[in-house]
């Protein structure tokens, strides 16, 4: 057997046999380490568990609960005890897949019979006793073969398909008591290290995704290293339940779903004016950002978007349609549209960068088992930009556009961010030497800005790394929304140019860049972290006017009729019913204002100010309330 040698974070080194497991290079490391060790750290990406082999050089960084990265591990294991529970309980039950997720864990069953609440509860109560007995978290790796004979004789199907994708001719087992599981890992040590856990709901989902085969039932769970992180998690999901954008967007009649058109959101009359809210403010951030406002068609050559690679890369999520013999498709995204345009004149250095922008819709074929209220929809309009720029010019244009970034969401009442710089995925277009310009642009952009992130091997776009932005809502839960990507590839496929300084011919580099994701997506996260009651300036009905009986009617249209004229977004509640059912009323449709006006401001020629919150203002004139209003507009750069 070959020696091997494992640097640790402080830069020294230990010789070990190759294949050597984590446990046994613990003992070298000190009793406490071992007590507290849950995985390794390989090479800073790769994790695994102490029973898996180490069979290279490499560097390595001992994972204990106070790691992030060890929370998913914890959160894998606990599915697993969780299939051990329902197979030991249901009879007949088929085990699928059970990953651990951003939020907990899931596993999905095949059964004939419906898991309900109470069902939970009995698995919660034997997952407690799998637990308590620390049963061993045990790896075997053994020959497909053996493995499907294995899950053949136990009747498990879906194992047997998922073995019959796997290339390798071995596959890892990893078995706790009698239970065993198809899995690749990592696990914690033993099972009494999930201490704190809870089953939180069912649901229906298909068989890998696809909505043609068997519909499966899905088991959703969390798990954390502590009692008090596991009850303040279950506060974030009941306040996350209140505040879930389609039940909101119900009651406040924002938008509604259809049969007629699945997945594609209807906005109605308040929703849409705060959608076009949103894009007003988008426009005039742009515009005074130096970025010119463009619209490309919905549908482009089925030609274009071979030349793009997005037929070869993204071909299953597009539409196509036959027009006159030829092959068209409905955009999925702007980018060739943009190229397109700059492709009409001949650019010089001076023009560059150029900053071209669109609130553009796309229709994209997202499966219906994996759509989700305004967050994934099969047609949006993507906030997209794209700007060309020399090579000397992408730190710059990279920098301002994190700026910006930051300004606008600031502007909504995100402070806080997490970035991630994501790399060259496998399906991916371009040569090695543009992967790593475009990555080190990115790098650098990120570093001069003394911005810190985390890095996604393997998860950039399939034709340039890329940048996200993770913003923090008002419950701490976090939401994937602006991208920045840098694209060498695309400029070379469409030969795009400019002359330089030295009259000779240059290639642009492409800047796709995104802040609000969507304006669908971004307007279901700003329901759910303002719990529907939106700021003064983006919100749809500002005030309304509340007249005490029907003396004040005459009085209240003219309040209103004035409001309108000055543009302030104003309804009004005429209706002979009771004052406080008329403010609850107000109250649950989360109305900034409410303008009462009873005899007294009839004779005074005032308004009494109620806000939502129920605390009252002093009594004023209208036009001192328009003013009011008018100052809690945004603020643009």
């Amino acid at each position: 057997m070959s020696k091997i040698s494992l640097t640790l974070p402080d830069g020294s080194s230990l010789d070990f046999q190759s294949g050597v497991i984590g446990s046994e290079v613990l003992k070298k490391l000190g009793a406490g380490l071992a007590k507290d060790a849950i995985a390794i750290k390989i090479d800073d990406h790769a994790i695994i568990d102490l029973m898996t082999p180490i069979e290279k050089n490499c560097q390595i960084k001992v994972l204990t609960e106070k790691d992030s990265e060890s929370l998913e591990v914890l959160r894998h294991s606990t599915a697993h005890i969780m299939s051990e529970a329902v197979q030991s309980l249901f009879k007949g039950v088929k085990v699928t897949i059970g990953p651990a997720t951003e939020q907990g864990f899931y596993y999905d069953y095949d059964y004939d019979k419906t898991f309900t609440p109470e069902d939970l509860a009995k698995i919660e109560n034997k997952m407690s006793e799998i637990i308590q007995a620390k049963r061993a978290f045990c790896r075997t790796l053994v020959p497909k073969k053996e493995a499907r004979e294995k899950f053949k004789k136990m009747h498990e199907d879906y194992k047997i398909e998922i073995l019959e994708g796997i290339p390798d001719e071995k596959v890892s087992l990893y078995q706790q008591g009698e239970w065993v599981d198809l899995c690749r890992g990592p696990h914690v040590p033993h099972t009494g290290w999930v201490r704190a856990f809870k089953l939180l709901s069912v649901a229906g989902a298909y068989w890998r995704g696809d909505e043609k085969n068997k519909m499966l039932q899905r088991i959703y769970g969390t798990s954390f290293f502590s009692k008090k992180d596991l009850e303040s998690h279950v506060h974030q999901l009941e306040e996350a339940q209140k505040r879930d954008h389609r039940k909101l967007g119900r009651e406040l009649d924002l938008f509604s779903f259809h049969e007629e058109s699945p997945a594609s959101p209807f906005f109605h009359p308040k929703g849409q004016k705060v959608y076009e809210l949103l894009v007003d403010f988008w426009k005039k951030e742009h515009t005074n950002a130096g970025y010119q406002i463009v619209k490309t068609p919905f549908i482009l050559s089925d030609e274009l978007w071979r030349r793009s690679g997005h037929y070869e890369h993204y071909k299953e999520n597009m539409y196509f349609v036959k027009i006159d013999e030829k092959d068209f498709a409905v955009k999925p995204m702007n980018c060739p549209g943009h190229i397109l345009i700059y492709n009409t004149q001949k650019h010089s250095y001076r023009d560059l960068p150029l900053r071209m922008a669109e609130i553009g819709q796309v229709h994209r074929h997202e499966r219906s088992g994996v759509t989700h209220g305004l967050l994934r929809v099969r047609t949006f309009s993507i906030d997209d930009a794209h700007i060309f720029c020399a090579e000397e010019q992408i730190e710059e244009e990279v920098a301002r556009v994190i700026h910006l970034l930051i300004s606008v969401y600031q502007k909504f009442g995100f402070q806080e961010f997490k970035i991630e710089l994501s790399t060259r995925p496998k399906d991916s277009i371009g040569s090695e030497e543009i992967w790593n310009k475009a990555t080190s642009g990115l790098q650098n952009a990120l570093t001069h800005l003394k911005l810190s992130y985390q890095l996604n091997p393997g998860e950039g776009a399939f034709y340039g790394p890329k940048i996200d932005f993770h913003v923090k809502d008002s419950i701490g839960r976090t939401w994937q929304c602006g991208t920045v990507q840098l694209d060498f590839s695309m400029p070379e496929r469409f030969h795009l140019n400019y002359v330089g300084a030295d009259s000779k011919e240059h290639r642009p580099v492409m800047i796709h860049r995104a802040i609000f994701g969507s304006v669908e997506r971004f307007l279901g996260i700003l329901i759910e972290h303002y719990a529907g009651a939106f700021p003064v300036w983006l919100a749809p009905v500002q005030v309304i006017i509340l007249n005490v009986t029907d003396n004040q009617k005459e009085y209240a249209q003219k309040v209103y009729e004035k409001l309108h004229e000055a543009q302030v977004r104003v309804a009004l509640d005429s209706r002979n019913e009771k004052l406080g059912f008329k403010i609850r009323e107000a109250q649950l449709q989360k109305i900034p204002y409410m303008g009462v006006i009873g005899d007294k401001e009839v004779q005074s020629q005032t308004l009494s100010i109620r806000q939502r919150s129920g605390e009252s203002l002093s009594p004023m004139t209208v036009d001192q309330f328009i003013t009011a209003v008018k100052a809690q507009e945004v603020n643009y750069r």
